[in-house]
């Protein structure tokens, strides 16, 4: 990451110009919680074409239920596949709530079930709380596929930011317990590697949303240690695990200007180089968390659609491909 003179991309110049650089830190979260408590509570969409409703599911063993958010195409005829989909927020903040139009958008284009995870938050509930609830929701999916009219054998999941994170340490915690096994992982500017956290070349000039400040606090929120130390529990740090063979196929998506540049192209090229099949797509001048900020730019509307492509070809695969979707 060499600073340039303009490194963003043309469509992303003005907002990475106004954007704010802050960091992430317990003042600021205690804040955000605190101004959260004055929001009015959360509304179910209401969408001619979808049904959205809020299920308490079976939480872990030992924990509360844990809340998801389905979207089901009103006029599906017969099982479809199905998304189970995981929010960003650093593993700090965040809610379904903030991923509607993305559901929505999943469910009207692709006809197919969504399923998004209200996980625990850290620092106050830190690994493995959220990802568990993130299996918890998981298993709910497949235990209730005939009554929710799903094609187990055609679940994927996916989330953006820490919730990519956490689609990939799903995808190996679920790999390790062989209970169930989703057929694809949709991974957008995943958050994958505390050790990112101790690097000392990044130029933060180029950064936007989450800077090299928010990525120690987040790390450090969800582990319950300081990150990039020389051991963490097993399917805490994604990109820490040796063998990656067998796991879902994946899409990965990053920009050039994002802190997770790196280490989401270092876990791609790991995942081929295991036998893992990997599409990925590198948008040039693009930092995190680009298609939110600036939903209705070009490079933000192709780059939903490069993916919203790749789930489509992963849950309805043509008869040639029909291998693919259930590779490794």
């Amino acid at each position: 990451m060499k600073p340039t003179a303009n490194p963003f991309h043309p469509d992303l110049q003005r907002a990475a110009r106004f954007l704010p650089n802050v960091t992430a830190n317990r003042p600021l979260l205690a804040m955000v919680r605190f101004l959260g408590r004055f929001r009015p509570a959360p509304r179910v969409p209401q969408d001619e074409a979808v049904a959205v409703e809020d299920v308490r599911v079976p939480g872990p063993a030992g924990a509360p239920p844990v809340r998801v958010r389905t979207y089901r195409p009103r006029k599906a005829q017969g099982p479809t596949p199905a998304l189970l989909w995981i929010h960003g927020g650093g593993y700090i903040i965040g809610q379904p709530e903030q991923d509607d139009a993305l559901c929505l958008d999943f469910a009207r284009e692709l006809g197919i079930v969504v399923v998004s995870v209200d996980y625990r938050l850290a620092p106050e509930n830190p690994f493995p709380a959220p990802l568990e609830d993130c299996y918890a929701a998981l298993r709910w999916l497949f235990a209730q596929a005939g009554t929710l009219g799903v094609l187990p054998e055609r679940i994927a999941i996916g989330g953006a930011s820490a919730g990519g994170g956490l689609t990939a340490a799903l995808a190996q915690l679920a790999h390790d317990r062989k209970e169930v096994r989703p057929a694809f992982q949709l991974l957008v500017y995943p958050m994958l590697d505390d050790r990112t956290t101790t690097r000392t070349d990044i130029d933060g000039t180029s950064l936007r949303l989450w800077s090299q400040g928010s990525n120690v606090f987040g790390w450090r929120s969800y582990l319950g240690r300081e990150p990039g130390g020389a051991e963490v529990p097993a399917h805490a740090v994604p990109a820490r695990r040796e063998d990656l063979s067998g796991l879902p196929p994946a899409w990965m998506g990053v920009g050039t200007c994002d802190l997770f540049h790196d280490e989401d192209i270092a876990y791609a090229r790991r995942l081929e180089a295991a036998g893992v099949p990997c599409d990925v797509t590198v948008v040039p001048g693009a930092f995190h968390g680009f298609d939110v900020v600036t939903r209705d730019a070009g490079v933000a509307r192709e780059f939903r659609g490069v993916y919203t492509a790749a789930l489509r070809r992963a849950l309805f695969p043509a008869p040639g491909d029909a291998g693919h979707a259930k590779a490794g």
